[in-house]
């Protein structure tokens, strides 16, 4: 799987800077994109990625789970240090929830509360996308966007039919009669440990239309962060564009297996800004990419500090044993 990755990813980046692009033109970009706009959208990056630890800090809340918001960055940072250098993407939820779980001996709350802080997340993003991309074809008169919309709005009601069915009380009464059957008897216990995690939720409603408008601002945030880099090298992409585009390339590194999303949310932003959406040039949308995809690399950066912290108290520990 993991070569499977590797090859997409050299595969789509190569592609894209040696037959689709200038590569020179890309250059030029890059080495004359503003710094002070740089530097903006890396502390603005780094602020959402607070305001979403404040969220995963508002779901817990809902579990009877205190935990300090110190600890939930420290678990997210490593989780964005594995999941762009180390392991795939989805691993990176495992990583932090992981550490959540030894933090709190909480295993099966720590599990529920990273899945429903990806889907929160991940339905706030949705949600805007398909009413900025219908905005997009009413208001403004894009036609041509018309299959965006419908997309992203496929979309959307899926992840509307996944949170009615995450919290169905019937759904989960005719999962337990499942596990009743003689082969899933055993896996009944965990089941139990994770179905009781999200009646928490079930009874907090609150709590998930808070985490919503927070993902909200998360999204609002890297919205601006999108714009000062595709400012910081000339792309010139107006700003409701982004609004409409940079919510839907975040589901890219999802759909598509990658290292980090390397080459995959270069082909995204090709794609949305410069082919379908006509805002930019090839070349510049991919440049935009490149200096987004290096402040991902760069953000998650401290995580593998964190990480290497970690790990030498317990080298200690064990080199001290008889």
């Amino acid at each position: 799987m993991t070569l499977l990755k590797v090859v997409i990813s050299l595969g789509l980046i190569g592609y894209l800077l040696l037959f689709k692009v200038d590569l020179a033109q890309v250059g030029r970009a890059i080495a004359g994109a503003n710094p002070l706009y740089l530097l903006l959208a890396l502390a603005l990056y780094f602020l959402a990625i607070a305001v979403g630890c404040y969220k995963w800090q508002i779901l817990l809340r809902a579990q009877g789970l205190a935990v300090p918001l110190s600890h939930l960055l420290s678990f997210t940072f490593v989780g964005l240090f594995f999941g762009n250098f180390l392991l795939p993407m989805v691993a990176g939820d495992v990583v932090r929830g992981y550490g959540l779980a030894r933090d709190t001996e909480k295993a099966a709350e720590a599990a529920i509360s990273v899945l429903v802080d990806k889907l929160v997340g991940m339905s706030a993003f949705i949600t805007a996308g398909a009413l900025l991309s219908l905005y997009a074809v009413w208001g403004m008169g894009r036609s041509d966007l018309q299959g965006v919309a419908l997309v992203a709005g496929a979309a959307f009601l899926a992840f509307l039919v996944g949170f009615a069915v995450l919290l169905s009380r019937r759904l989960r009464a005719l999962l337990e009669r499942l596990f009743g059957l003689s082969f899933l008897r055993r896996l009944a216990p965990t089941y139990q440990r994770l179905s009781s995690a999200v009646q928490a939720y079930r009874d907090n409603p609150g709590r998930l239309a808070q985490a919503f408008l927070i993902s909200l601002v998360v999204l609002l945030i890297t919205n601006i962060v999108n714009w000062l880099l595709a400012e910081a090298v000339g792309a010139g992409i107006p700003l409701i564009y982004i609004f409409i585009f940079n919510p839907l390339v975040a589901f890219a590194p999802i759909l598509i297996p990658s290292i980090g999303g390397l080459g995959v949310n270069q082909g995204a932003y090709d794609l949305l800004y410069a082919t379908l959406g006509r805002t930019t040039s090839s070349e510049l949308a991919i440049t935009f990419s490149l200096v987004m995809q290096s402040i991902i690399y760069l953000s998650s950066l401290p995580g593998g500090v964190l990480w290497l912290i970690r790990r030498r108290p317990a080298r200690r520990s064990l080199a001290q044993q008889p």
